[in-house]
């Protein structure tokens, strides 16, 4: 985060899509492109949104090597 003109709207976006995971029954975790679809309506002109992208996809589980596979 750098300025944080961007940072509340992107944030809000990020957890109602969260949010829809916790629910019973709910959405499967974002992909990259479902994640980049999600904040192609916020401006940022700091980051270049590749941190942001990564952030959100770690806390949803899908940035590589942050999900262990079940046992089999």
């Amino acid at each position: 985060m750098q300025c944080g003109f961007c940072t509340a709207g992107i944030l809000m976006a990020a957890a109602e899509r969260l949010d829809e995971m916790a629910r019973p029954g709910g959405a499967r975790p974002p992909d990259e492109g479902e994640i980049r679809r999600l904040l192609s309506g916020h401006l940022c002109r700091c980051t270049g949104y590749e941190p942001i992208v990564a952030a959100i996809a770690e806390v949803a589980g899908t940035a590589p090597g942050t999900r262990e596979d079940p046992a089999p």
